[in-house]
């Protein structure tokens, strides 16, 4: 069974940093396409970042490239979200999100596998 499990969020001023963590377990990581996802309250959830594993590529949504990045330690099972330039309309719930196919979890917005989820609020 594939665990994910978030951590790193926070408060923080705009123009701040933080990084967000997600320790993954039960997969095996060549096959597995991760990403970061995020729901704002009274909003739709939105992709933010992702991997695609089996093309060795990384994926943004243009709201936040340049100022995120998403990065991954194989050996540490441990997914990464570098965020920096952080603006007010960023505060949301973030989530990390895992699935043997990439376009189930980019393309088609459902992966099979969710973490809980972390707070990122970010105050003007």
């Amino acid at each position: 069974q594939v665990q994910l499990v978030e951590s790193g969020g926070g408060s923080v001023q705009a123009g701040g940093s933080l990084r967000l963590s997600c320790v993954v377990s039960g997969y095996t990581a060549s096959t597995y396409s991760l990403g970061w996802f995020r729901q704002a309250p009274g909003k739709e959830r939105e992709g933010v970042a992702a991997i695609d594993t089996g093309a060795g590529s990384t994926y943004y949504a243009e709201f936040v490239k340049g100022r995120f990045t998403i990065s991954q330690d194989v050996a540490e099972n441990t997914l990464y979200l570098q965020m920096n330039s952080l603006k007010p309309e960023d505060t949301a719930m973030y989530y990390c999100a895992a699935d043997q196919s990439f376009r189930k979890l980019w393309i088609r917005d459902a992966p099979g596998y969710w973490g809980q989820g972390t707070q990122v609020t970010v105050s003007s």
